[in-house]
């Protein structure tokens, strides 16, 4: 059995609910406390014993191709200072993993962005994480995923229950539980109406996909929104094979909304080994004058 240890994040949306600011920087380069949220992705992708992570981009997107690039005169100013320890921090960033680029020259869907990675890809099995979701779990979302993989050799989702209206923005699964937080999934359905829910178990941001799915994305016909989705995709894998389902713990941001972006840098920030207490004694204060 091939062991995953490739990955693929799209990151081409144009962040249109991210206005003003995504008209100058891309939304995945947001910050969370101190790191773009991409990065975030990227450390658990690695911590799940990724190699090499493809990121899809736009042509508005150069940002993060530099970012996971070295910066010479960053770390020369910085040695030049004594400042050796965040010098080897930044260097760091780009030795992660083999993180290439490819651009979605039409914003065609989320479908489309994957079928794009074929010649990347090859034959075997990958992770996808979207750009959009960031998740704080105790152990690795990704991690946990792949071992699913392992045991079942079939395409895993990463889910949680969400509210019958959230279910409508993304999808709806025909899921039966077979372990603790394990569902076999026959069937899905993106962006349901109302009459069309299943369950309230949706995917956010996590799935892991076997090369035939590049098959059935060469065929498929544009479906909500007009685009090619990768839901209607699975779908069909569901339907032939069954795909399994994980409820991952923790929390998933949006970041792709205000909001999201918002309740993850309070979230994290509360953590931040470097300005956890301090940013905790000033929310408590600040909560009271609410």
């Amino acid at each position: 059995m091939k062991k995953i240890t490739k990955a693929v994040i799209p990151a081409a949306g144009l962040g249109t609910r991210m206005l003003p600011q995504a008209k100058a920087v891309c939304k995945e380069m947001l910050p969370i406390v101190d790191k773009p949220s991409i990065q975030y992705l990227i450390e658990e992708a690695v911590a799940a014993g990724i190699t090499d992570i493809l990121v899809i981009t736009n042509r508005d997107k150069d940002c993060i191709e530099d970012y996971f690039d070295y910066s010479p005169e960053y770390e020369k100013k910085l040695m030049d200072g004594g400042k050796d320890k965040v010098a080897e921090e930044l260097r760091a960033i780009a030795d992660m993993a083999n993180v290439y680029f490819l651009r979605q020259k039409q914003t065609k869907g989320l479908g489309h962005a994957v079928a794009r990675t074929k010649s990347f890809v090859g034959d075997e099995p990958f992770l996808v994480l979207y750009g959009d979701d960031v998740i704080d779990a105790p152990t690795s979302t990704s991690l946990e995923m792949i071992k699913l993989y392992e045991k079942y050799r079939l395409p895993v989702v990463g889910v949680q229950n969400v509210s019958r209206e959230d279910v409508k923005r993304y999808c709806t699964l025909d899921a039966k539980s077979i372990g603790e937080r394990i569902y076999k999934v026959t069937d899905m359905i993106e962006k349901p109406r109302e009459e069309q829910i299943i369950t309230t178990l949706s995917i956010l941001g996590r799935v892991i996909l076997t090369p035939d799915v590049f098959d059935i994305l060469e065929n498929i016909k544009p479906g909500a929104g007009g685009e090619i989705q990768l839901t209607d995709a699975m779908a069909i894998m569901a339907r032939k094979d069954s795909v399994i389902a994980y409820e991952f713990e923790g929390t998933r941001h949006d970041m792709g909304s205000k909001l999201g972006f918002l309740k993850a840098n309070v979230s994290l920030g509360v953590k931040s080994p470097e300005l956890g207490e301090d940013f905790k004694s000033w929310l408590k204060e600040f909560v009271k004058t609410l």
